[in-house]
C-alpha cells in the first residue's frame, strides 16, 4: 500500500511542478499575491469588525466550542422534519426514534472506549497532499469545460440546460471539493506552522470560496456550492480562522443561497410564480422529501426490500443509479432522480434493523473523526472530518448516495480504522 501510495505521490509531484512551472500559472499567482498584500495591508480590512463582534454569541458555550460536533446532524435532521407539511407515520415516528438514538450511541458512546491514552495518528507530507490537492482542481476545472461545451452553453443562465448534463461528465467537476479541501488544509498546516499570517489564510480561503463559486453555480448546483461553503466554515471554525459571529453569518449566508438560487431556478422553469413565498422552494424540498421517506418506510419495514442493492447501484456502471431506482421502487418514472433523505437508503436496504447499524456506524465515524480531530488539531484530520460532516449534513436531504461521497467515507474509515488498530496493538 505504501509503494503504491509512493508512486502515485510521486506522479502528481512531478504533474503539479510542471504545471506551476507554466506561464499561465505563474500569472495567476502573481495576479493573486499581488492582490493578498494589498489585502493584508487594506485600510478597509481594519473596518471589518473583529472577534469581539456580536460578543454575545462567543459567550454560548455550545457556539464556542461544539457547534459542529457530530450531533449536529441530529439538529438538522429535527429542522428538516419540521420544515415539512406531510405527516409522519406511525412507522416512520418508530423508525425515526430507531435512527436518532442509534446515531446518539455511535457519535457520543461508543467512541469513549477508544483512543483514550495514545493517539498514534498517520501523517502525511505536505508537498504530498498539496499535490493531491491541485491535480484534484485541475481534473475538475478540465471537466467543467468539457461539460460546457456538451451542453452549448452555461445551466445557471439557461436552467433548461442542466438536464442535458452527463452524470459521467459531472461527476469529476465535484473533484473541487475534496479538492478544495484538501489546499485548503495544507494552508491550515502553513499557518499553524506559521508559514503565513492569519490575514493571508482568510484570504486564500475567501479565493477557494470564489473559484468553487464560479464554477459550481455556473452548472447550477446548488448542493455542491453548498458543501464548498459548510465545509471551509468547517475547516476554519477548527483551524481557528474566522469567529463564531462569522460562523453563523456564512451559515445564514448558504441557507439564503439555497433559498435564493432555488427559487431563481423554480421561476425560470416556469414551476411557481414571482407572486410565491421564496421560502416555499425550501419547504416544498423537505415536503417532497419525506413524503418520499414514508413510501420507502412502508416497504422497507423491518428488515428491508433491496438487501444492499441500492447503495450497490451507486456504483459507476449499474443500470440505474441510486435515486433513479427510488422513484422505480416507488412506482414513479425511472428516469426520474428522487431523493431519499438520510435514513431512505438504510430502510429500503435492510429495513428498521439495517437503519439502526447503519445510523450507529456513521455516527461512530464521526464521532471517532471528531474524537481525533479535537486531540490532535492536525490539519489533515481537520479537513477530513470536515468533508464527511460536510456531506452527512448535506444527506439529511439528499442522502449518501454518490460514489465519490462513499469514497470519502471509505477513506475515513480506512484512517480512522488504522489509527485504532495501532492504538490498541501498541499498548
Amino acid at each position: 500500500m505504501s509503494a503504491i501510495y509512493s508512486k502515485v505521490s510521486s506522479f502528481l509531484n512531478f504533474v503539479c511542478d510542471k504545471f506551476h512551472e507554466s506561464f499561465l500559472f505563474t500569472l495567476i499567482i502573481s495576479i493573486l499575491t499581488f492582490i493578498e498584500d494589498k489585502w493584508v495591508d487594506s485600510f478597509f480590512k481594519k473596518l471589518y469588525p473583529n472577534e469581539n463582534f456580536l460578543g454575545f454569541i462567543r459567550k454560548s458555550c455550545i457556539l464556542k466550542s461544539h457547534i459542529f460536533n457530530p450531533l449536529i446532524v441530529l439538529v438538522i435532521f429535527s429542522l428538516f422534519l419540521y420544515l415539512s407539511l406531510t405527516p409522519v407515520s406511525s412507522s416512520l415516528t418508530e423508525t425515526l426514534i430507531i435512527a436518532f438514538v442509534f446515531f446518539f450511541i455511535g457519535a457520543a458512546v461508543l467512541p469513549l472506549f477508544f483512543l483514550n491514552k495514545n493517539m498514534p495518528i498517520i501523517s502525511f507530507k505536505r508537498r504530498d497532499m498539496y499535490s493531491i490537492g491541485f491535480c484534484l482542481i485541475l481534473i475538475s476545472i478540465g471537466f467543467f469545460a468539457v461539460c460546457i461545451a456538451s451542453v452549448g452553453g452555461i445551466p445557471i443562465l439557461k436552467p433548461s440546460l442542466r438536464y442535458l448534463l452527463k452524470p459521467i461528465l459531472t461527476m469529476p467537476v465535484f473533484l473541487i471539493i475534496p479538492g478544495t479541501c484538501i489546499i485548503a488544509s495544507v494552508y491550515l498546516k502553513d499557518f499553524k506552522d506559521k508559514l503565513i499570517t492569519r490575514s493571508q489564510v482568510r484570504f486564500r480561503f475567501l479565493i477557494l470560496l470564489v473559484i468553487n463559486v464560479v464554477f459550481l453555480l455556473a452548472l447550477g448546483y446548488r448542493t455542491p456550492l453548498l458543501a464548498a461553503l459548510l465545509m471551509l466554515i468547517i475547516m476554519g471554525y477548527y483551524g481557528n480562522i474566522i469567529a463564531v459571529w462569522e460562523v453563523v453569518i456564512s451559515s445564514l449566508i448558504g441557507i439564503g443561497a439555497i433559498i435564493g438560487i432555488g427559487y431563481y431556478r423554480s421561476i425560470n422553469e416556469y414551476t411557481i410564480s414571482s407572486a410565491i413565498d421564496p421560502f416555499y422552494t425550501l419547504r416544498s424540498r423537505a415536503d417532497f422529501t419525506l413524503h418520499v421517506l414514508n413510501l420507502l418506510d412502508g416497504i422497507g419495514g423491518n428488515f428491508g426490500l433491496t438487501h444492499g442493492k441500492l447503495l450497490a447501484s451507486a456504483i459507476p456502471g449499474s443500470e440505474t443509479g441510486p435515486r433513479m431506482m427510488v422513484g422505480r421502487l416507488i412506482s414513479w418514472r425511472t428516469e426520474v432522480t428522487v431523493t431519499p433523505s438520510l435514513i431512505g437508503q438504510m430502510v429500503v436496504d435492510f429495513g428498521k434493523l439495517g437503519v439502526a447499524a447503519e445510523m450507529c456506524i456513521l455516527g461512530f465515524i464521526l464521532g471517532i473523526g471528531f474524537k481525533i480531530l479535537r486531540k490532535t488539531n492536525d490539519y489533515f484530520y481537520i479537513g477530513l472530518y470536515s468533508l464527511i460532516l460536510t456531506y452527512t449534513i448535506l444527506g439529511v436531504e439528499t442522502g449518501i448516495l454518490d460514489i465519490q461521497v462513499l469514497v470519502y467515507f471509505a477513506v475515513a474509515i480506512f484512517v480512522y480504522t488504522i489509527i485504532i488498530l495501532k492504538s490498541v496493538f501498541n499498548k
